[in-house]
């Protein structure tokens, strides 16, 4: 068997965008760039920062991002979070005493679990036009900035003026029944081929030479109708469903529309996309197992050259042995894997690791040709679908040119494109789409940036692969670090359904995997200039560890490589003293129309329910500064900005 007809590549469609932004061109280097801190020379430089209360200040060495500054001279910030005036300055008492409100009412189970029931109750009693001015005197002005591209603004700017920037999120969502959202899941995530003749759950699949009659499907990367509402057991994460490629084509221009309303709104915005609304899920679905799949494939190859157990980067396997294990696998004979390697250019330094073999899959004439998989049994690559039909083909395809076009757009407002993490099953073709674009559009400065969920257990692999993946290409590495919002589902679902639990086992352990895959790309920062992080938490002692690891650094905030991130509505004592203090930080900006944004604010209150009633903090924190108000005679106080 030949080369060209062992390895598939992703993507090579007549449109140009679709070949750029599947696979890239370049192919990996074998050898790992060094982690050793270069030599600098340079003069001095003091960097004065803003005057600030929440701010103390003591001398520290800086390396400059151009590293030609060895004695460069800035101050150690630390940042007093208890600080109410610098807190809250931005806020005049009405917001205060809201904040105060409506944490409050998120504290009452009923209240919570009764929320839609209560609003549609509302709604009906009070009318559309009074129910919709106490929504904004409540949740909605808490928890959303405004009705369109025009009404949010003043808050941009005003945030802005205080030193905090803006992530802009259309939180539109539909307002679909459990049966619909399942009907809807089942209908876009099932290919032809599994509607024609479908597997019991569980069977083993055979196949034999030139017989395509059953797929090769996994059951985790399979849909489940009684999963098929991804609503369910979600934090803060808006989900999209597939109707039809119109309904996408308007999505897509819903993103167009928010990336350019942060490219006016600010200089240095970011926006926020879900690939999910960017097309139908069922090529997700499976591109993420064939990527498992291959990644499985070279993990058993490891545990034959006793290199199990290890980090990612760690397994490297001795390229003669590889080949060795290659041919009685049945894989190719001796010269067809030779060429193999050596018509990639791979293994010159004698070993290949994960990084290398995941170059092994790139460019292809057809996207569904892509998804074959190694058949360990045989020795033979096998599609993971007997078939695809015109239409699928062509759906898969207009997925990847919406993420082109929204990428170009982005690079022409100046703007940052934040692509959201979501469900396991999705994830790994999520976040390889999202490091193709940033290998073709962060050439120049950090355009695109991953999101990478640290409540799993393979959060550290990932992001360690993806740092490599930029050091040796030489692009700008750019993530968004975060917990993880589907954590509750992803543990039921894996129980259920029968896989292993993706999820670390309890909270402990996510903070340590998060400080460790945060300390993790601090160090390649300070090594390397061209990484950059968004510490996206509400998480006050996380945000300490950042600032701590930043000084131990010398590592500035004017250098814009640490960014934070907020919501809306919660964490302002935080957010704002951090931004006072000259450090980029942004809150993640819901919007869109009351009535239409109601289902985001009904689950935000659900999911957000152990959040508020530990936000004791919070709203002492608020009181704190309303009697500091009342005892100055601040009665009227407004912000000046």
């Amino acid at each position: 068997m030949s080369y060209t007809k062992v390895i598939p590549g992703l993507v090579r469609a007549n449109s140009d965008n679709i070949k750029r932004i599947c696979l890239s061109q370049g192919r990996f280097r074998s050898t790992v760039a060094s982690k050793q801190r270069k030599e600098v020379e340079g003069g001095k430089e003091e960097q004065q920062l803003v005057e600030c209360t929440v701010v103390k200040a003591v001398q520290a060495d800086l390396i400059s991002q151009t590293k030609n500054n060895t004695d460069a001279q800035t101050r150690k910030i630390a940042i007093d979070f208890d600080n109410t005036h610098e807190a809250y300055k931005s806020k005049d008492n009405i917001e205060l005493l809201r904040s105060l409100l409506v944490f409050k009412l998120c504290t009452f189970d009923f209240l919570v679990d009764k929320n839609k029931e209560l609003m549609d109750l509302s709604k009906k009693v009070f009318g559309k036009r009074l129910f919709e001015r106490l929504m904004k005197m409540t949740f909605y002005g808490q928890f959303v900035a405004g009705e369109d591209h025009n009404s949010i603004k003043p808050l941009i700017r005003k945030n802005q003026a205080f030193g905090v920037g803006s992530v802009l999120d259309y939180s539109v969502e539909e307002d679909l029944t459990q049966e619909e959202a399942e009907k809807k899941e089942m209908d876009s995530c099932v290919s032809e081929a599994e509607k024609e003749s479908p597997v019991p759950a569980g069977e083993h699949f055979v196949m034999q030479e030139h017989d395509y009659s059953v797929d090769h499907r996994e059951k985790k990367y399979k849909a489940h109708r009684q999963f098929g509402d991804r609503r369910g057991g979600v934090v803060s994460a808006r989900t999209y469903f597939y109707a039809d490629e119109a309904k996408c084509d308007a999505q897509m221009e819903t993103f167009l529309n928010c990336i350019k309303a942060s490219g006016g709104a600010s200089v240095d915005g970011f926006s926020a996309i879900k690939m999910t609304a960017l097309g139908r899920p069922q090529f997700l679905l499976q591109f993420s197992e064939v990527l498992v799949k291959w990644r499985r494939f070279f993990n058993l190859l490891a545990a034959q050259q006793g290199k199990s157990g290890m980090d990612a980067l760690e397994q490297k396997l001795e390229l003669e042995q590889l080949k060795e294990s290659l041919t009685k696998l049945g894989v190719g004979n001796k010269d067809d894997i030779e060429n193999w390697f050596t018509g990639e250019k791979l293994g010159s330094s004698g070993t290949i690791d994960l990084l290398d073999w995941n170059s092994l899959i790139n460019d292809r004439t057809k996207i569904s040709n892509l998804l074959v998989i190694p058949n360990v049994e045989n020795g033979q690559l096998e599609p993971l679908l007997r078939k695809f039909t015109v239409e699928e083909e062509k759906q898969m395809k207009r997925m990847l040119q919406r993420v082109d076009v929204l990428a170009k757009h982005a690079v022409d407002n100046g703007v940052r494109l934040m692509v959201d993490a979501e469900q396991t099953y999705f994830q790994p073709a999520i976040s390889r789409l999202t490091l193709e674009m940033q290998r073709i559009f962060n050439r120049e400065k950090p355009i695109i940036f991953n999101t990478y969920q640290c409540y799993l257990k393979e959060a550290y692999d990932n992001v360690s692969v993806d740092v490599e993946l930029s050091r040796r290409e030489g692009w700008y590495f750019g993530a968004k670090l975060v917990r993880g919002a589907y954590m509750y589902q992803e543990r039921s679902r894996a129980e259920e359904i029968g896989y292993e639990d993706p999820i670390n086992p309890d909270y402990e352990a996510t903070n340590r995997m998060y400080h460790k895959c945060l300390e993790f790309v601090l160090e390649e920062i300070d090594h390397n200039r061209k990484a950059n992080v968004m510490v996206a938490s509400h998480n006050e002692d996380t945000v300490k560890f950042t600032l701590g690891k930043m000084n131990e650094m010398g590592l500035s905030p004017t250098e814009k490589k640490v960014y934070f991130g907020q919501l809306l509505g919660m964490c302002d004592q935080i957010s704002f003293p951090l931004g006072q203090a000259g450090f980029p930080v942004y809150k993640y900006v819901p919007y869109g129309p009351v009535n239409e944004v109601i289902p985001y604010l009904s689950r935000r209150a659900l999911e957000n329910r152990g959040f508020m009633k530990g936000s004791q903090r919070e709203r002492s924190l608020l009181w704190k500064e309303l009697k500091r108000r009342m005892l100055n005679g601040q009665i009227l106080y407004k912000p000046v900005y």
